[in-house]
């Protein structure tokens, strides 16, 4: 998937939940998504190309940063809890090439780690369950 539209259905995605806002606390060029003031997406540009980073549980990140060569670990972030997704991954890689159900599943991850770590009262939506998750 090219990085603009990695962009693009990332940014449709998370405007649509609950209590997103955007903000350009480090300049225009850096779109960062918060929940109740708590970042869980930022839209930038790495090295010409556009790139944003997620929130991501630990064990997922090295699974994923494995499989997929557009995931690296998080820009200028937590190594551990970040990712940083460029897309720009084509069919003659090596590992997967990420597509848009996966960016679904890390946006939609992203957004419920971090309203999962919410004091339940200023939580706008229950994490296990959102966007068709479980606890099963």
């Amino acid at each position: 998937m090219d990085p603009d539209t990695v962009l693009t259905l990332a940014h449709e995605q998370a405007i649509q939940y609950p209590s997103v806002e955007i903000s350009y606390p480090f300049g225009h060029e850096y779109a960062v998504y918060k929940v109740r003031d708590k970042m869980f997406m930022m839209h930038f540009e790495l090295r010409g190309a556009p790139s944003l980073n997620l929130k991501i549980d630990p064990l997922d990140s090295e699974v994923l940063r494995d499989a997929y060569d557009e995931i690296t670990p998080g820009y200028h972030m937590n190594k551990l809890h970040w990712i940083t997704v460029s897309g720009a991954g084509d069919e003659n890689t090596a590992g997967n090439t990420l597509d848009a159900e996966l960016l679904h599943d890390l946006v939609l991850e992203s957004y419920c780690l971090v309203v999962a770590k919410m004091p339940k009262r200023d939580r706008p939506v229950d994490p296990a369950t959102f966007g068709g998750r479980s606890d099963d």
